[in-house]
């Protein structure tokens, strides 16, 4: 039984060495970009997606926003969630083309910014999101690349924008954008 018991320790030992060391190797930075079709106009997802304060109203990851006083013109946010609290800040608004977000907290062990770009379409407009991440520990690293995904945090995003707006609109594949 002991032997068991040791082998199991070394089995398990030896897993969490492996998984540190893939860590370390992948990239700290990763791009990835989701998008939805949506029969909304441009200037209506714009306006979704740039009020900060009503998101716990669509978003199933927010229960609470609290807006923070301005630094050098750029609006500040906290959202606080299931996933934890993230601070956040508007790095560019231009409305109703494109909006940037990014963490604004360096306390993270991640860190990076969303791009929203909403182009208009024949019947709408297409919200395309380009998240440019970085991972700073070895094992999220591991767990985001490996069994979460890069796109996990975008898809429920876009999931939750299209029933705010009573579309059934699946994420797909997006075309990554400029930062």
């Amino acid at each position: 039984m002991l032997k068991i018991l040791g082998l199991a320790v070394a089995a398990l030992a030896i897993l969490v060495v492996l998984v540190v060391v893939i860590g370390y190797a992948l990239p700290k930075k990763h791009v990835a970009a989701r998008a939805i079709a949506l029969h909304q106009a441009p200037s209506e997802v714009f306006a979704l997606v740039s009020n900060f304060k009503d998101a716990p109203a669509w978003r199933n990851d927010v229960r609470d926003v609290e807006m923070l006083r301005s630094v050098q013109g750029h609006a500040r946010f906290r959202e606080k969630g299931k996933n934890g609290v993230l601070t956040m800040e508007v790095a560019e608004s231009n409305p109703p083309q494109r909006l940037v977000t990014r963490i604004a907290d360096p306390k993270l062990p991640f860190g990076g910014a969303w791009v929203f770009e909403i182009i208009p379409t024949a019947d709408g407009c297409n919200l395309n999101i380009t998240e440019r991440g970085e991972i700073y520990n070895p094992v999220f690293r591991f767990v985001s690349r490996f069994v979460l995904g890069y796109t996990a945090t975008l898809d429920n995003y876009l999931r939750n924008v299209a029933r705010k707006f009573s579309s059934n609109a699946q994420p797909e594949e997006g075309t990554a954008s400029a930062p």
